[in-house]
């Protein structure tokens, strides 16, 4: 979670200041034949329709198309209850359909520091039990579930029994293999580093956001928070229709 931060707060004559530096476009090529066709986005319907894999390093969960001109890396503890206001009320849903519409590609870095600071297991639980999603193809649903049904930060509540629970309401995610990876802690150590590549960005809290390995400032970030302004923040001109 985040100090010292507020939670949305965008004040008018920021935006209109930076709208005419960070209102950059997507910038596709124009120009007929394969190489062009090939550069076409890619789109997709829903977000179960997502690609969605594990990075070469390990620890990142890439969703979205591979030709995606940006790169939005979020850093989120499943705990953070600042964490669920972007994914529930701030600019999560905007950022989501521009991955739709193939426009940026959504990266996750899962922390789970707040275990140490509270008291329980519940990040790392919960960071273990999307990591088993993701071996079934449903890290986004998965994610978003756990976000809006997020227990009080203070109660530790992902347990075994609650993310079991959750995993229920996402059609076919259920299974021997996903129950005994939740309860047996498979991912241990997919969980350990994710901290520690966490740990390595330098994001101050959570959520932090990074664009094209870009850590955003405070006045960026705060534009995160309001679904109008998610384009702007990540240099994208517009949210696409």
């Amino acid at each position: 979670m985040l100090r010292g931060r507020g939670r949305r707060g965008v004040i008018s004559v920021l935006v209109a200041a930076l709208t005419g530096v960070l209102a950059v476009g997507c910038g596709r090529g124009t120009s007929g034949g394969d190489a062009a066709v090939d550069k076409k986005p890619d789109r997709y319907a829903s977000s179960g329709q997502l690609p969605e894999h594990l990075a070469a390093d390990g620890t990142t969960v890439v969703v979205g198309s591979s030709k995606a001109d940006t790169v939005v890396r979020l850093y989120e503890d499943l705990r953070c209850p600042v964490c669920r206001d972007f994914e529930e009320d701030g600019g999560a849903g905007a950022l989501r359909k521009m991955t739709l519409h193939g426009e940026v590609r959504t990266e996750y870095t899962l922390a789970s520091f707040l275990d140490d600071r509270l008291g329980g297991k519940g990040s790392k639980k919960a960071a273990n039990a999307l990591r088993a999603a993701l071996e079934q193809g449903k890290f986004v649903e998965y994610h978003d579930l756990l976000f809006q049904e997020q227990p009080d930060e203070a109660v530790d509540g992902y347990t075994d029994a609650f993310l079991l629970r959750m995993a229920s309401r996402v059609k076919g995610l259920r299974g021997a293999g996903f129950d005994a990876a939740v309860k047996g802690m498979k991912y241990r150590s997919f969980v350990t580093a994710s901290e520690k590549a966490y740990e390595a960005g330098k994001a101050p809290g959570t959520p932090s956001f990074a664009v094209n390995g870009t850590l955003l400032k405070e006045d960026r970030w705060n534009l995160m928070f309001d679904p109008k302004y998610v384009p702007l923040a990540v240099g994208t001109s517009a949210l696409p229709e």
